[in-house]
């Protein structure tokens, strides 16, 4: 079992470990919202643009800190962006994230193939360093991270009733436009926590895949949190351990996880592959694509049957309930033996 203990005898394992559970925490308790209200692609946006901000603070020179603070300020300053140009429907919010994603990440790719010699610098902005996370990049990832959670449970009901339902929420007092603003800035912040981790590109993977894992096992807005985060950090470990063994890169092998745990989740889930397969039948057999099994036209012929003969024997069907269902289930099943 030495193989089990053996990474975490190293330092920068430990912080690599530790550096997965702050983001795992930030991003699984805004990715559910993201995956709710479908904001993929605002996630999206948001990592790449930050490209921008930590092209800007590598050009003046800073270190892990200003990096950090020009990426979060890129990012933040993308989420009121699309919310001032989305405001009383200015602009569709796909088409103000898809302007401010493409001018924040042009001035990114510009300062790049200006300042050729932050090449390696930004190379490892883009698919992360968790194994030389530092104690500054963990103290600075752990502050967003406590932001994050604060501002997430202490307007948990309000952002639970937004992104369920915000017309109702609207009349029922909720400030709808001040929550969409928060969460936009919410998103912000968790991806710029997310990006030091596994980098701009897989930033978004790390705030969707998890949570999309964990909404297909859950209903309830705080198990899929918990859901999220758990799936996170398992993530974590299991990718530290393939990079560890097997010579991989951490933050792709971290999202590879993931991706697997989300799709495991799907095949296991009664509303993931299941409920795909059975609506993809139904719609064949209504359309005529797919011939159903004979017990289910017989099935089905005595249901149209009932319901053709009126209000008497409706009635009657929904009094006797189970017992005339039941049989009209088994004489579908002894005509389709007959068959």
């Amino acid at each position: 079992m030495d193989w089990l203990a053996e990474p975490w005898s190293f330092e920068f394992m430990q912080r690599a470990l530790l550096a997965g559970v702050i983001v795992s925490v930030a991003a699984g308790m805004v990715g559910v919202f993201v995956v709710l209200r479908g904001l993929a692609f605002l996630g999206d946006a948001v990592a790449h643009t930050q490209l921008a901000g930590a092209a800007i603070a590598l050009v003046l020179g800073g270190g892990a800190v200003l990096i950090t603070l020009g990426a979060g300020v890129a990012a933040v300053v993308t989420a009121l962006g699309v919310a001032l140009l989305t405001i009383r429907g200015r602009l569709r919010e796909d088409t103000a994230i898809g302007i401010i994603f493409a001018g924040f990440f042009a001035l990114g790719i510009l300062l790049i193939s200006r300042e050729r010699t932050f090449a390696i610098d930004l190379g490892s902005l883009l698919v992360g360093h968790i194994l030389g996370a530092s104690w500054t990049d963990l103290i600075l990832m752990a502050a967003l991270t406590v932001v994050v959670a604060v501002l997430v449970l202490g307007f948990l009901q309000e952002l639970r009733f937004s992104a369920y339902d915000p017309e109702v929420a609207a009349v029922s007092g909720v400030p709808v436009t001040l929550m969409q603003v928060g969460l936009l800035v919410l998103i912000a912040l968790a991806t710029v926590v997310a990006f030091r981790l596994v980098g701009v590109i897989l930033a978004l993977a790390m705030l969707v895949t998890p949570a999309a894992g964990a909404a297909l096992l859950t209903r309830r807005l705080a198990s899929m949190m918990v859901l999220a985060t758990l799936i996170g950090v398992f993530a974590t470990v299991v990718g530290l351990y393939a990079s560890f063994y097997f010579d991989l890169a951490a933050g792709p092998s971290i999202v590879l996880t993931a991706v697997l745990v989300m799709a495991v989740s799907f095949v296991l889930s009664p509303r993931g592959l299941h409920v795909a397969l059975v609506s993809s039948a139904t719609s064949g057999e209504e359309d005529g694509l797919i011939q159903a099994p004979r017990w289910r036209q017989a099935r089905q012929a005595c249901w149209n049957a009932c319901c053709r003969l009126g209000g008497v024997c409706w009635g009657m069907c929904c009094q006797v309930g189970g017992v005339c269902w039941g049989a009209c289930c088994r004489a579908g099943a002894r005509i389709s033996l007959r068959g």
